[in-house]
């Protein structure tokens, strides 16, 4: 699959963050473990040189993996080297070095939705690990939380850590708005499929219906059915499908025809995080270990898991705020020049390290995406 890449990969590429980074700029003397790892483990940085093709990584049997891993050791032992050096690390430098380790967690959490979907496509559907199943809920009917109109700050504020595509703060006029208790479940969402969602021009985006009938969608990713029974692939394996759950996998597009289709509509990113509850907060992240979203629990104070869960697909395009300028230098391709062709998701999921994730948290990812774990949260004009 184009988009995935290989879990090794993922270990030599953010060990080549910092080497690149920070121990070719800042090292005196520094030596590259090997140098045609600069073009092997390079993403998308073009100012930094050439890269490996991205739908090829999956091609790559070489170097192994015990090689990675000595890669890894080696420039761990030079960052540690440059941080206990003589001389002070600079700030800048130690700005690098901060955004190198939560770029880390974003590919933590790659590396798990790669592996879910290298997994899914074989026949046999091993499982990555044995994760604890939560009990079945009793799930509420949808309720809606009222937030009257105004003048509303959004973006980054304070002196903990946010990427450049967070800030800087701005105003944002807000109409009042309602937004749902919890997320949309696979009983909800299979209610969509039997009236013939799928089927149904009027539902969808122009483009989204492209996409429907070019690759001939007609349920969420990881779903099939066997004997008359729904089941879903996990990355503990071959699961029935519960219904009370939330369904995840979902593109943009279905998110959206969903919505159409429930007489509601996705919220703006500046009504997700208006209703957010910014920084902490949340359950059912990276640490709890389950590696999968889990049903809504009673919730009368404010929608429920806004933070992790499901990262939830907003209506806005990932866009600049308002005077913003993406950071000098080759880190300023780390954020600014996706600004084109991609959705805003909020939210954190289920597989994302819980102190990687914040109210002001851009995620983005182009509107056909699946692989994801991306969910649904409806949010409607207030009434």
């Amino acid at each position: 699959m184009p988009d995935a890449s290989p879990t090794k990969w993922h270990l030599g590429h953010t060990s080549w963050f910092f080497e690149t980074f920070i121990l070719d700029r800042e090292l005196p003397g520094y030596r590259r473990f090997d140098p045609q790892y600069a073009i092997l483990f390079n993403s998308y940085y073009n100012t930094v040189g050439p890269q490996h093709p991205r739908p090829e990584r999956g091609l790559l049997t070489r170097p192994s993996l015990d090689e990675v891993r000595a890669y890894r050791g080696h420039v761990d032992r030079a960052v540690l080297g440059f941080l206990e050096g003589a001389s002070t690390p600079s700030r800048p430098s130690l700005e690098v070095l901060r955004i190198g380790l939560h770029h880390e967690q974003q590919h933590q959490e790659l590396l798990l939705t790669d592996v879910k979907h290298l997994f899914s496509r074989n026949p046999l559907h091993p499982a990555y690990r044995e994760c604890p199943e939560t009990p079945a809920g009793d799930v509420k009917p949808v309720g809606w939380h009222h937030y009257p109109e105004g003048l509303q700050w959004t973006g980054h504020t304070g002196d903990g850590f946010s990427f450049d595509n967070e800030t800087p703060r701005h105003r944002v006029f807000v109409e009042a708005f309602e937004i749902a208790s919890r997320q949309v479940t696979n009983a909800e969402f299979l209610a969509f499929i039997e009236a013939g969602g799928y089927d149904r021009a009027e539902l969808w985006l122009s483009d989204g219906w492209t996409a429907v009938n070019s690759a001939r969608l007609t349920v969420p990713l990881y779903w099939e059915r066997h004997d008359g029974a729904w089941r879903t692939h996990t990355l503990s394996g071959l699961h029935t499908l519960r219904l009370d759950e939330p369904v995840c996998h979902v593109s943009y597009y279905e998110a959206d025809a969903y919505a159409r289709w429930a007489g509601a509509r996705l919220p703006t990113e500046a009504e997700w995080e208006v209703a957010s509850p910014g920084q902490g907060g949340g359950e059912n992240f990276l640490e709890d270990g389950r590696l999968h979203p889990v049903p809504a629990p009673p919730a009368d104070d404010g929608p429920a898991q806004l933070l992790g869960n499901l990262w939830e697909w907003t209506q806005s395009p990932y866009a600049a705020y308002p005077g913003y300028a993406p950071p000098d230098g080759a880190l300023g391709e780390y954020n600014g020049k996706f600004m084109c062709n991609q959705m805003v998701l909020r939210g954190g999921s289920c597989a994302t390290p819980r102190s990687h994730i914040r109210g002001t948290y851009r995620n983005f990812f182009p509107p056909d995406a699946r692989w994801q774990f991306s969910g649904i949260r409806l949010a409607r004009d207030a009434r």
